[in-house]
């Protein structure tokens, strides 16, 4: 006889809960408070774990806003394979803030040897240059015959970001990425960072782009058959961007690309006083800022309030007591409003790639200025979900940064294509005067990421130091001296010949730095002519009701006077 078997069925939720029945209160309690931590810690670092193992971990795809006119996109994103894909991040650092922390304190980067030489600024400040020669580097490729000789080999310029240098992780990275791929490649370190004194009065700023204009004016004078890039991350995105925006068709750039940018300082500063884990960050760049303040004491303590530098709490409390001080701001808030990008981006007419993350920590999605850079051809937006600032670990190892390998692509296509030639031909970089220039805004001590200055590591100094190396001082400023004479004659002569005057000597006072600008003006008023008479006529006829009745007297009695005076010849 055959009997039906059943297995028993049990309900596993009422197992779970007998068994909990079993272990001591106290067990129970602390079973609780683990699970109640690891769910506030789970959304406190903004963990997407769960997320990532929904969907297989395959990925966000990547956001990208541009002009539908745009011929970047069509000429040159569009052949760019990583900006199309997905940004895959490393599924043990699914959070912005583990990220961002894992750059900062164990971030393993490339052995980068750097050659330095020494910039000095017109106001006695210095600047370290440190450079990465394609030819320097073991298995670097030529892709053109451009790159196939030094002086002609396209050059990166790097801005790093908040008191970061050439020794951070992140700027090891593409340094090495692009000299690999036959790029020469300069990093600009900021006033006072790359164990650099400040030797000046003056401080840069998230606004000041007069040392980034002189920097890339004095390397075009070196190389100039060499074309032109440049890659800004974070603050030192929005220095680039400014200045793009400053300088319009007559930057010398042909390219650039924007990692990271705050974009606006405002709202920035008002996100990271927002949320606790916000403010965990604010504390870390006060202190940073404070020990950045404490290596150059002698200086800044007579020029800011030293007292409340060393009383900060935050970094709008820096910022109150150096910052507006040395950059002659009213407020706090009025810094933060001149010297925002964000301002400046409709102008810029170079290629610009703009990489943001939207659960950035520091630079807010809030900042991002979509509608700016959707109106403007030359310019191509690309945001991912995930990143953190400037982090974007991919892989299981975390040995690859995914917004490093898409510059490099992004520039690589740029450069093969005839949108880098687009460049309208300017008069000379001495000559192109901005209209929206940063002179009058003083610079400043700037604030890092990480809150910690870094040390340059692995470099081999080549200083152009006073009472050394005078010579190759001299021997640089002829060169560039000449370069810009050059310049300003083939202006001149040009002009001349166009009056009929060929004999008119060459005028090197400031009036002839002044000349394209009264050029522009006078065809503006020769185009606009007509345009003033019918605003004149128009003035005239809506303010008649008004002053018609004062003056009609006045007409009757000289008419009446002009009659009999006519008559009577």
């Amino acid at each position: 006889m055959e009997e039906d078997y059943r297995a028993p069925s049990y309900d596993y939720d009422e197992f779970f809960v007998k068994s909990l029945s079993f272990l001591p209160i106290s067990h129970n309690y602390l079973l609780l408070l683990l699970l109640a931590f690891l769910v506030f810690l789970y959304n406190f670092l903004e963990v997407h774990f769960l997320a990532d193992l929904l969907t297989a971990f395959r990925g966000n795809p990547v956001l990208l806003t541009y002009n539908p006119s745009s011929q970047l996109y069509h000429s040159v994103v569009s052949k760019c394979r990583i900006l199309h894909g997905r940004f895959f991040p490393t599924p043990w650092l699914s959070s912005p803030h583990l990220q961002t922390a894992f750059l900062s304190l164990v971030a393993e980067s490339p052995h980068v040897t750097y050659k330095r030489h020494m910039f000095y600024a017109s106001d006695g400040g210095t600047i370290a240059l440190d450079w990465l020669m394609s030819s320097d580097v073991k298995g670097a490729s030529c892709t053109n015959d451009a790159t196939r000789e030094n002086d002609k080999a396209p050059i990166l310029i790097v801005i790093p970001g908040l008191t970061s240098d050439s020794g951070s992780a992140y700027v090891k990275h593409l340094v090495d990425k692009m000299a690999k791929h036959g790029w020469n490649v300069v990093v600009s370190n900021h006033r006072g960072l790359g164990g650099i004194s400040i030797t000046s009065d003056c401080f840069y700023s998230a606004g000041w782009t007069e040392d980034l204009r002189n920097v890339i004016d004095h390397i075009h004078c070196q190389y100039p058959e060499a074309p032109l890039y440049a890659v800004g991350t974070s603050i030192g995105a929005n220095i680039l961007v400014k200045y793009l925006g400053e300088d319009g068709v007559n930057c010398l750039l042909a390219g650039a690309a924007a990692v990271c940018s705050p974009w606006d300082l405002l709202i920035c500063d008002r996100f990271i006083n927002r949320r606790l884990v916000q403010k965990l960050y604010d504390k870390v760049l006060t202190v940073g800022l404070q020990g950045y303040a404490q290596l150059h004491e002698s200086i800044l303590s007579r020029l800011t309030d030293w007292d409340g530098v060393k009383k900060s709490r935050s970094v709008r409390d820096f910022d109150n007591h150096a910052t507006r001080i040395l950059g002659k701001f009213e407020t706090v808030d009025a810094y933060y409003r001149r010297s925002s990008c964000v301002n400046f981006v409709g102008n810029v007419s170079v290629p610009l790639l703009c990489i943001s993350a939207m659960d950035d920590p520091v630079c807010t999605k809030e900042a991002i200025p979509w509608d700016e850079c959707r109106a403007n051809e030359n310019i191509i937006l690309a945001v991912t979900q995930h990143g953190g600032h400037l982090a974007y670990y991919e892989g299981m190892s975390a040995d690859s940064m995914w917004w490093v390998r898409a510059v490099d692509e992004f520039f690589d296509v740029l450069q093969s294509s005839p949108l880098r030639n687009r460049r309208k031909k300017v008069e000379g970089p001495s000559l192109s005067i901005p209209l929206d220039s940063s002179i009058d805004q003083g610079p400043y001590v700037n604030v890092s990421e990480d809150g910690m200055v870094t040390a340059v590591g692995n470099i081999q100094e080549d200083f152009i130091a006073e009472g050394e190396c005078n010579e190759d001082v001299d021997h640089i400023k002829k060169d560039e001296d000449a370069i810009l004479h050059e310049e300003r004659s083939d202006l001149l002569t040009e002009k001349t010949q166009s009056k009929g005057d060929l004999n008119q000597p060459l005028d090197q006072n400031l009036n002839d730095l002044a000349a394209p600008v009264r050029r522009q003006m006078n065809q503006l008023l020769r185009l606009s002519r007509n345009s003033i008479w019918l605003l004149a006529y128009i003035a005239i006829v809506t303010t008649w009701p008004l002053v018609g009745p004062a003056l009609l007297p006045f007409l009757k009695r000289k008419f009446k006077s002009f009659i009999p005076s006519a008559l009577s010849r």
